[in-house]
């Protein structure tokens, strides 16, 4: 199914609780607008999400998310935390779970290498969420069938005030792995999805620049 992943762009549609957009009928609403646009794979978060994107009919990477982000973020694992969250999304039919593959502890013990067991077991594919060379290292040796560069500028590790995709971790990625690489984050314009696949990303995930209004609009603004 990967291979069906290859070169295209793929858009993510989440909301936090507190953002008028998380309404269950507004979110299936926006996931039907980008699919009408052409995105035929979705990153979801939550069960919810994941079964709506489902029975719209295309490929969905699912993960969750806690309900409100705690002001100490950056220094800890949200993103699919425990295996709970990922049987729920197993549970859901998301084709692939998205979990946050950085070094730093995970609640209830649990561990990146339990993680992707257990996705591999129910016949899913592994995605981690990068914020580091190393990271990405890692989860390549622990069987990950997929890294993103999610995360990076946004953990202590990785801190950075670009407001450009990481592309040099994306080029050392491809260099030092044989895995699909996904650049993700901070990507606003055509030219750079374009760059992105230049330099050997699988896929390209986009989301604030489609889906997340206030943050398109505060961008506009800020740029007066």
């Amino acid at each position: 199914m990967l291979d069906s992943f290859k070169d295209k762009v793929i858009v993510s549609v989440q909301a936090m609780p507190n953002e008028p957009l998380y309404k269950e009928d507004c979110m299936r609403a926006m996931m039907q607008s980008v699919i009408n646009g052409g995105a035929e794979i979705l990153r979801v978060a939550g069960a919810r999400d994941v079964k709506n994107a489902k029975s719209l009919g295309v490929k969905v990477i699912g993960l969750t998310k806690p309900d409100g982000l705690p002001d100490n973020w950056k220094e800890i694992v949200y993103i699919t935390p425990t295996l709970k969250e990922v049987n729920e999304l197993i549970d859901a039919g998301a084709d692939v779970i998205a979990f946050d593959g950085t070094s730093r502890p995970r609640p209830n013990n649990c561990n990146v290498k339990e993680i992707i067991d257990t996705i591999h077991k129910a016949g899913r594919f592994a995605m981690a969420d990068i914020a580091t060379i190393e990271e990405a290292i890692n989860c390549s040796k622990l069987g990950a069938d997929i890294v993103s560069t999610t995360l990076s500028g946004y953990t202590m590790e990785s801190l950075s005030d670009s407001n450009e995709p990481d592309y040099e971790l994306l080029e050392n990625i491809v260099a030092q792995t044989n895995l699909p690489v996904i650049l993700e984050g901070r990507i606003w314009e055509p030219e750079q999805v374009k760059k992105a696949f230049s330099l050997g990303a699988y896929c390209v995930v986009i989301g604030s620049a489609i889906t997340r209004p206030q943050l398109i609009t505060k961008r506009f603004i800020s740029g007066i």
